[in-house]
């Protein structure tokens, strides 16, 4: 089977990180796996302390296998260690959203090129049936406590995955979806703040997609990543009591218009 359809075969098949060539140990995947799932979605808040005999019996494994998950997320910078405090969950910074942001940007750029470049009927599919799973999909559980709900973030990010699906690289794909992940932990920082429904957002990507317009669909995208950032920076400042920082201008109206 060629390259590209092995790239294209399935709307809803995981793109393996490339760390996980080698994998662990059964136990030792399934507590890794959980673990960094409640990582990403803010379940475990970052900086907090993952004492190996509590993370042992909270993911009902022994504590062998619990130290090995927590190693290999430690190797992809999900949790912190040192000497003092042991494991904890990496911590967030504005310093590094923004970075992270950057890195997004960059990145959207040459995978939705190279996706509308060599995009299929197969791939144009793909995102038309994601993006309408994504917007009949509630975000919130409960609105009025942002419970988010994880049937949507499991949409949105085969959603992003299907965007650029189609660019050629198994490589670029993983990388999408590692960064989408560590984005994903600033969004649910930004759960205080109920934006305007940015469903249009990916509705005016998708269209772009579908009509080749490729510089369209390259700006819309970048423009949707950096309303992200910039609704993650407002609940962080402001639960810093430090006001909104502006330092990533220009997207609030994209956050709120689009």
């Amino acid at each position: 089977m060629p390259r590209q359809e092995r790239l294209s075969e399935s709307r809803g098949a995981r793109v393996r990180r490339p760390a996980e060539a080698e994998a662990l140990p059964t136990a030792a995947m399934a507590a890794y796996e959980r673990m960094r799932s409640d990582i990403v979605r803010g379940v475990l808040p970052p900086d907090s302390r993952l004492r190996l005999a509590d993370m042992a019996e909270r993911y009902q494994c022994g504590v062998m296998p619990m130290r090995e998950a927590l190693n290999r997320l430690a190797a992809e910078a999900m949790v912190a260690y040192s000497g003092q405090r042991g494991f904890a969950v990496a911590p967030i910074s504005v310093e590094d959203l923004r970075d992270l942001t950057r890195a997004r940007v960059l990145l959207q750029e040459v995978a939705i090129r190279e996706s509308v470049l060599n995009g299929d009927e197969a791939w144009e599919e793909r995102i038309v049936v994601a993006q309408h799973r994504l917007a009949r999909t509630p975000r919130y559980l409960d609105e009025e406590r942002r419970e988010l709900n994880p049937l949507y973030d499991t949409l949105h990010r085969e959603f992003h995955t299907a965007l650029v699906s189609a660019c050629g690289s198994q490589w670029i794909i993983t990388m999408c979806e590692d960064l989408f992940d560590r984005a994903e932990r600033y969004r649910c920082v930004s759960r205080t703040y109920q934006p305007k429904p940015r469903e249009n957002q990916h509705k005016a990507i998708v269209e772009a997609l579908l009509g080749r317009r490729v510089e369209d669909a390259i700006r819309l995208s970048q423009e949707h990543v950096q309303a992200t950032c910039e609704l993650a920076l407002r609940a962080m400042t402001a639960q810093e009591g430090d006001g909104f920082d502006r330092g990533v201008s220009g997207f609030q109206e994209a956050a709120q218009d689009k």
